[in-house]
């Protein structure tokens, strides 16, 4: 099939990416010439694991291109996939303009029918007003519809090439036909493309990421219940996921979740849930719980020391998650804002995300930033784990206590082994766990 992808962020790139593996001939346009320049040049613009393989293979076989020439691109497509941004606004609630502008160009320029796929997350009744929309504008048929993304940063390509599910959300018998034969290829050893109404699948999404932020925030909010009645979160997360019933993914306490997606889109279902007078409760402490949990660590370190004044904190991370450059949302930024009001000298370091960060924190004499962690822990009177890269995981303890002028560690992943930090002589806070004193 010949496509047409408007946005090369996470969603659109991967999603051209993959869509060009299996034959199809795919163009892929977004306004920022900068980004089109990097991918004509082989440089790809986003960190995501395995992406840069696919996209070579694909360019070198002239079936991915890379254009700003929205209205060229669209000319003679089967199907036109929409994923640009749609960030959060100042109510709240999905900003669509920059959807809008896009599907604006895209009935400007059509020569022939074409199927609109909405991949961008968008409210429910966004399929609706999209279909009203192109009625209007364009002189051409326009069939739209909803066919949300879960892809998961720092394994997209995987979760685009193997999905669970792929979710379409269409009316009409002719599409269903359409989409799943392009979908066929990535679900052969068992179809998993589930077809149901368009505001169903718009919801779908919102609901996916809610419940599984959801289980996020009950475990740190369960996590300050251990942390007084003196038990063990880890225990109980094993314990927990145990159960066939709830399982063990999503139950891992930490100083919050980020990116691009759970911020955004509880934000997004909050709002939808608030204007049609049904407020998701459970939904709305887990926001609450999860902008307290972002700085609970540094409230701890502040305990520890009794002030945060001229303390030299190194923090290790600054991605929301591992294997990422995405540092939309990452707590890190509250952590590192938090330090600084009161005063502490920071050291920083983060494998991939660094120079993003820079760009919304530019280093100065209280924010210096580092070449790895070990020179982010030397002089340090505390150091705090924000993301748990591999790197992180294992350090020599025994060097970084030579090199620490404190002796204060705090895990915001509860990732470092108790038996290391203990044959260390180490201070340790985590989340939900007993504190180990030397």
């Amino acid at each position: 099939m010949k496509l047409c992808v408007i946005g090369t962020g996470y969603v659109g790139l991967v999603a051209g990416a993959a869509f060009s593996d299996f034959g199809n001939q795919v163009d892929c346009v977004d306004i920022d010439k900068k980004k089109i320049d990097m991918l004509n040049d082989g440089v790809i613009p986003i960190y995501e694991p395995g992406l840069k393989r696919i996209v070579d293979r694909n360019v070198e076989k002239n079936r991915l291109r890379f254009t700003t020439n929205l209205g060229e691109t669209v000319k003679n497509k089967d199907i036109v996939f929409m994923a640009v941004g749609t960030p959060m606004g100042k109510d709240g609630n999905a900003d669509l303009s920059y959807l809008l502008n896009a599907a604006q160009m895209v009935a400007d320029n059509l020569n022939g029918p074409i199927i609109m796929v909405n991949k961008s997350t968008v409210p429910v009744g966004t399929c609706a007003r999209m279909q009203k929309f192109m009625d209007d504008k364009s002189k051409e048929k326009v069939e739209v519809i909803s066919n949300p993304e879960f892809l998961k940063e720092g394994d997209a390509v995987s979760d685009f090439m193997k999905p669970e599910r792929v979710i379409i959300g269409t009316n009409k018998e002719e599409i269903r036909k359409i989409m799943h034969e392009l979908y066929s290829p990535f679900v052969r050893s068992r179809d998993r493309v589930i077809f149901m109404d368009p505001p169903s699948a718009e919801l779908t999404k919102y609901a996916s990421n809610a419940f599984l932020a959801t289980r996020i925030s009950f475990m740190n909010d369960l996590s300050r219940l251990c942390d007084q009645v003196g038990a063990d979160v880890e225990f109980v997360r094993k314990g927990m996921g145990s159960d066939s019933r709830i399982g063990p993914k999503f139950l891992y306490p930490g100083i919050g979740y980020g990116g691009s997606c759970f911020p955004k889109d509880i934000s997004a279902i909050r709002h939808l849930a608030n204007n049609n007078e049904s407020p998701l409760k459970i939904v709305n402490a887990t926001h609450e719980i999860n902008e307290e949990q972002k700085i609970l660590l540094v409230k701890k370190m502040k305990q520890h020391f009794g002030k945060l004044k001229d303390l030299k904190v190194g923090v290790l991370g600054l991605s929301f998650k591992p294997k990422t450059d995405d540092i939309r949302e990452a707590p890190a930024h509250k952590i590192v804002d938090y330090l600084l009001q009161e005063g502490a000298r920071i050291r920083a370091f983060d494998p991939v995300a660094m120079d993003n960060f820079k760009s919304q924190h530019p280093g100065g004499e209280n924010l210096v930033y580092c070449e790895d962690l070990y020179e982010t822990a030397t002089g340090t009177d505390a150091l705090i784990l924000c993301t748990e890269w591999h790197e992180f995981q294992r350090p020599d303890f025994a060097r970084i206590k030579k090199i620490m002028q404190g002796s204060a560690l705090f895990d915001g992943r509860n990732t470092w082994s108790h038996k290391e930090i203990i044959d260390n002589d180490f201070h340790l806070y985590s989340i939900g766990r007993p504190v180990i004193h030397p």
